[in-house]
């Protein structure tokens, strides 16, 4: 038996999908895949990463769509009727993406895995609501053994805990729970940024010796990257999927 080294147990997770095409970050990249677009996913899939994260917003009709900010071209989406934000392009000009036409792209994309966060809105009803439609849709089509569910909102936390059956892939974002209490809560792992983790790095082993996973985003530089690895992560979300599948590779 060959024993395998840690490194190639590492996944690569677009950043809001692969939108930095070619290393480039001008406005040519966004002509061909802006951030969280339709074609950052299938971009994100053309070079077989494990998986594509992406953001949800409810608008004030309880439709949900995938954005990173809580703003698109100056329209807060929480407070906006569907009918205004749907009319709304990216700046690839794609429109805004619905959640439900996000997910049944990923159906035609069967090796990605789906990253979905949830955003914290302000209204907590809303939230509420966002994840119940995101937790029916990934039912509709299918998806729920290729899914991961994020959230810097212990509120919507909770809800997700509650809605999906036990051992559902929920992770936390914000940052202040230790591996500890997660594990407490029955999420999955803890998904935070990159200073938290150098500013914790023991919380690597703490989470694996509870059972837990460890994702760290977003993680762009070669020496950041090279540092989770050796460090453990089972996760790393990048700008630069390319650059770390190349370090893993090597």
């Amino acid at each position: 038996m060959v024993a395998v080294p840690a490194v190639a147990q590492v996944k690569v997770v677009a950043h809001r999908g692969y939108w930095k095409v070619g290393g480039a970050t001008g406005p040519r990249d966004a002509l061909v895949s802006s951030q969280n677009s339709l074609r950052s996913l299938v971009k994100a899939d053309s070079i077989h990463c494990w998986g594509s994260e992406f953001d949800v917003w409810t608008s004030a009709d309880g439709d949900v769509f995938v954005n990173h900010d809580a703003r698109i071209n100056g329209i807060e989406i929480e407070s906006s009727r569907t009918t205004l934000v749907e009319t709304q392009r990216l700046p690839n000009g794609e429109l805004i993406p619905t959640l439900d036409s996000y997910l049944r792209k990923f159906t035609k994309h069967p090796n990605l895995e789906v990253v979905l966060e949830v955003k914290e809105h302000k209204s907590m009803k809303l939230e509420d609501r966002c994840v119940t439609e995101a937790v029916r849709l990934v039912k509709k089509y299918g998806l729920e053994n290729r899914i991961t569910y994020i959230t810097f909102s212990l509120n919507a936390m909770n809800t997700l805990l509650k809605a999906l059956p036990q051992g559902s892939e929920v992770y936390y974002l914000d940052g202040e729970l230790s591996p500890a209490t997660l594990k407490r809560v029955g999420a999955a792992g803890l998904d935070y940024e990159l200073g938290v983790m150098k500013s914790h790095p023991e919380w690597f082993r703490q989470a694996h010796e509870l059972g837990l996973k460890v994702n760290v985003w977003t993680v762009n530089e070669e020496e950041d990257m090279k540092w989770c690895i050796d460090q453990g992560a089972d996760f790393i979300t990048t700008n630069e999927p390319e650059l770390l599948q190349r370090l893993i590779r090597d």
